[in-house]
Parts: C-alpha cells; sequence; structure tokens
C-alpha cells in the first residue's frame, strides 16, 4: 500500500485520513448525526472500558464525522493527531489551558489575536497565570521574557492585520532550550502554505470557520500536534464540552477537499491586489509578506509556500474618506471573517477596535486609514479593478 504521506498536497486534502469505504457504499461521508451510542450487550460495554474494543460510547467523546476532519487535519500538518473544536477561540482556549497551571507563565507577542490576547491578559491572570507581551516577531525580547516558570509561547504566523511572520525554526529552538511549549495559531497560512509543525513547533491551531470551510458558513476550530500534546487536549475538551457538531464537520470537511485549490487561488490573487494597490499613490502602505517592501518578506520566503490571501493597507486618508471607500467597492461584503469563496473589507478601526478613541487605537497599532481585504476566490482582475473604481470614486 502506497505512504498516503508521500501523496501530494492535492491528493491528501481529498484521500488523507478517510477510509477506502463509508457506511453504506456512500462516497460522501455520512454525518453520523447522533448523541448516544449504543451497546449490544454488557460483554461489548465491559470489553470497550476494559480497552479491549475500540468505538464510540458518548457524543462528547467522539463522532465518527468529527474523526474524519481531525484525522485529514492531522495528514495536512504532518502531525500525529489532532482534536476539534466547536469554533477557534475553543481550540485555542482549551489548548492553553491543558498548558499552563496556577504560578505558570506565558510569553506572547503583542500582535496576537485580540481575543487570544484579552483571555490570557484578563481571564487567566484570574488563576494566578502571569504572561508578558513582546514586540512583534522579536525573538530576542521574547528570549528575555522567559522565565523559570515560563509553560508557553503563543503566536500567531501570519499576524493580523500586519502580517508579520515570526522566524519559527529560531522561536522553536528558543523554546526547546528552555523547555517551553510553542502554540502557534496557522489560521491565515493554512497547511498549504505553511506547517509550523516542520519547524519545530509543538501546537498548531486553526480557526476552522475560515479557509478550512472555506464558505463564511460554518464555526469550528482544531488543534494539531502530537499524540501526547492532543491526548491531553482531547481530555480537556470532553471535560469542557466544546466540541464541534457533527454536522458543522460534515461541512468543514467537504471544504478542506479544496482547500489547496481556493488557496492557491488566494494566493495569487492577493499577491496581484497588493500590488496594484502598492503602486496606487492613494495608498500609504502595504502589509502583505508575498512583497519585497514587508518588512518579514525574507522570512516568508524561506518558510511559506504561498502568501496567504489577506491583504492589509493604508490609505492616506482620515477614518470617514477611508469608510468612503470602503462603501464604494461593490465586489467584496464588509464582514469581520476571511478565508472563505467571497472576498470581505472591513476597516479594523471600525470592526474590531470601535469601542476604542482615536489615540487608543494607535497605542495598539491600529491607524485609521487602515483596511483589511481578505481575498476570496473572484478573478483577480476584477478584484483590483473594482479596488482602483472605489478609491476614484471615495477620493473624487
Amino acid at each position: 500500500m502506497s505512504d498516503e504521506s508521500t501523496r501530494g498536497l492535492l491528493t491528501q486534502a481529498v484521500h488523507a485520513g478517510e477510509p477506502r469505504t463509508h457506511p453504506y457504499d456512500a462516497l460522501a461521508a455520512p454525518i453520523a448525526q447522533t448523541a448516544t451510542y449504543t451497546f449490544a450487550d454488557t460483554a461489548e460495554l465491559i470489553a470497550y472500558f476494559e480497552g479491549r474494543k475500540t468505538r464510540m460510547e458518548y457524543g462528547r467523546y467522539g463522532n465518527p464525522t468529527v474523526q474524519l476532519v481531525e484525522r485529514k487535519v492531522a495528514a495536512l500538518e504532518h502531525v500525529d493527531a489532532a482534536v476539534a473544536f466547536a469554533s477557534g477561540m475553543a481550540a485555542v482556549t482549551t489548548s492553553i489551558l491543558s498548558i499552563v497551571k496556577a504560578d505558570s507563565h506565558v510569553v506572547l507577542f503583542a500582535d496576537c489575536y485580540r481575543r487570544t490576547r484579552q483571555f490570557v491578559s484578563t481571564f487567566l491572570t484570574r488563576f494566578g497565570v502571569e504572561h508578558t507581551l513582546v514586540a512583534p516577531a522579536d525573538v530576542d525580547a521574547l528570549e528575555r521574557a522567559i522565565r523559570p516558570n515560563t509553560r508557553l509561547i503563543i503566536s500567531e504566523a501570519p499576524t493580523n492585520p500586519y502580517q508579520t511572520v515570526v522566524d519559527l525554526d529560531r522561536l522553536s529552538a528558543v523554546a526547546r532550550e528552555h523547555r517551553v511549549k510553542t502554540l502557534i495559531d496557522s489560521t491565515f497560512a493554512t497547511p498549504v502554505n505553511l506547517r509550523p509543525a516542520d519547524h519545530g513547533i509543538d501546537m498548531v491551531v486553526h480557526s476552522a470557520t475560515k479557509y478550512f470551510s472555506g464558505h463564511n458558513d460554518v464555526l469550528g476550530g482544531v488543534l494539531a500536534g502530537s499524540a501526547g500534546i492532543v491526548s491531553l487536549v482531547r481530555d480537556l475538551r470532553d471535560v469542557f464540552g466544546g466540541n464541534l457538531d457533527p454536522h458543522a464537520a460534515y461541512l468543514i470537511h467537504r471544504g478542506l477537499k479544496t482547500l489547496p485549490l481556493r488557496v492557491a487561488q488566494q494566493n495569487a490573487s492577493a499577491l496581484r491586489l497588493a500590488t496594484a494597490l502598492e503602486a496606487h499613490p492613494r495608498v500609504r502602505q502595504v502589509w502583505y509578506p508575498g512583497l519585497a517592501s514587508h518588512p518579514h518578506h525574507e522570512t516568508a520566503k524561506r518558510l511559506m509556500r504561498g502568501f496567504g490571501g489577506v491583504v492589509t493597507f493604508e490609505l492616506d486618508a482620515d477614518l470617514q474618506q477611508v469608510s468612503r471607500f470602503v462603501d464604494a467597492c461593490e465586489i467584496p461584503r464588509i464582514a469581520p471573517s476571511l478565508g472563505g469563496a467571497e472576498s470581505l473589507i472591513e476597516q479594523p478601526a471600525l470592526m474590531s477596535y470601535f469601542e476604542l478613541t482615536s489615540a487608543q487605537r494607535e497605542e495598539v497599532g491600529i491607524r485609521e486609514g487602515l483596511v483589511r481585504y481578505a481575498v476570496g476566490v473572484e478573478d483577480a482582475d476584477d478584484l483590483i479593478a473594482d479596488v482602483r473604481q472605489a478609491l476614484d470614486r471615495a477620493f473624487r
């Protein structure tokens, strides 16, 4: 039999982690829409609890449709195992809680996803877990921040919204030297563009809501890593109950089959859009790791096979002018997500930081001229033409 891990990414996305045949001889994996599993008799029950029979017991402890997602993600990430959750944040928070304890210390980069920062800085402090924020991608500062009680390092790759790409090889080497676990949120990259575990990262988390599902129609999250780490996280998930629903799992599993095709299109279109924006006189700066002008371009070239579908740029404009530009765009919808078939656009100052004053936004690095464009699978020529006409209309 062929080794599944040696097959190409497109083949793995379609077939990895799946049995050759499904129940009822169905080509598509059926949805196991059940919360409870029955035992034929007491002997089977005892065999299960004694570990002599592998099977499902209760929906919170496992589901066949959910397991298909977990096995496929593990294969795509080149790791032993994965565990699925009801949302990306459920995956993040449960993974963190599986590693830290009272009097632990966590180090994270200051540009981590704001809800992750919020969880670490507000929730964990109630239980005596300390944290240190360090400058984006500054591995030297991160190493200086490590203490004897540091248990975990957290980052994204790339980060939101400025597309910072930390050197994962250096990061993992520092972590190993100090015996600290690493967690990377790789939602923006997907295993198509980057596999953090190949660079020594212990835990890789995804919001499956984004590129994995690919159609803006389902919530989900996944944690991937070694069998030991995933077992710890799974045990905690079984207690917390943040399980992925079987129907949501079916939609994510279906989306994973076309993940490489969609991401390849989004990579190509995003690079073309970023290049066009960088040349426009109304654009002050573009942040896209595929551009030579990006401060982490060389690191991105070394680590990544593609540069992702999100383009962040700053207009030479105030908040109201930027809103006029966003409203003038005819293809992207105004929405806070990314990774789907439809292009989405937002002003971070309004979408995620509306409650802050202008000065407070500046303090956290969110400029009023900032726009985040999540590229879908539309024709790149149409996206570029639409942005140009919107800029013309906004600054007429």
